[in-house]
């Protein structure tokens, strides 16, 4: 069975007054992850994949030792990684659940450090990326950064958190102001909520 391209869960105008305007979600959600849901469904067919789940796909595409992966793990992952991105974040202002509050104050001093920290992840993330808070195999939450679509699933981690730098998520309300955009993903659109819940 084909991929779908999911439908965001707010509208197009919802993220608009916190900094993510309607415009980039129609280029970012409508244009861009559908290409990659269309890209991925078109490489898969008739191969090993067709059939498989997204993660199954990522995890057995991965190549860590290639200069560049494979098209249907770019595509697959980006799909996967986008699917994430949308349900993370929300309109609704969410306060930090306790239980996440505690264990990023436990991973990195206090809730400031890790967005601190987060922010430098992302803003240092060279070319197209991402920053993520991640769940390690021993139970301890880290900060990592991956280049294009690479993502937790490919080293074994639980995403719990992920921001899209490439430039299509930021350049139409921040230009190039990455590390602003940042702040204001952190500060403003972050579902709360939906990352505890992947704890």
């Amino acid at each position: 069975m084909a991929f779908e391209l999911p439908d965001l869960p707010y509208s197009l105008d919802a993220l608009a007054d916190l900094g993510m305007s309607r415009e980039t979600l129609e280029y970012h959600h409508d244009l861009h992850h559908k290409a990659y849901v269309d890209n991925g469904n078109k490489l898969i067919s008739g191969t090993e994949w067709d059939g498989k789940s997204l993660e199954e796909i990522i995890t057995g595409t991965y190549d860590p030792s290639a200069v560049a992966q494979s098209g249907i793990f770019n595509n697959i992952s980006q799909l996967w990684n986008h699917n994430q991105f949308w349900e993370m974040m929300g309109p609704s202002e969410t306060a930090i659940p306790s239980e996440l509050e505690a264990a990023l104050v436990e991973n990195f001093g206090s809730v400031d450090d890790f967005k601190t920290a987060f922010s430098a992840a992302g803003a240092g993330q060279f070319g197209s990326g991402w920053a993520w808070l991640v769940k390690d195999a021993d139970g301890s939450l880290k900060i990592t950064k991956t280049e294009n679509g690479v993502n937790p699933l490919c080293f074994g981690q639980t995403a719990l958190l992920g921001c899209d730098v490439w430039e299509h998520s930021y350049y139409i309300d921040f230009r190039n102001k990455r590390p602003a955009y940042l702040t204001n993903f952190l500060n403003k659109l972050v579902n709360w909520e939906n990352v505890a819940s992947r704890l």
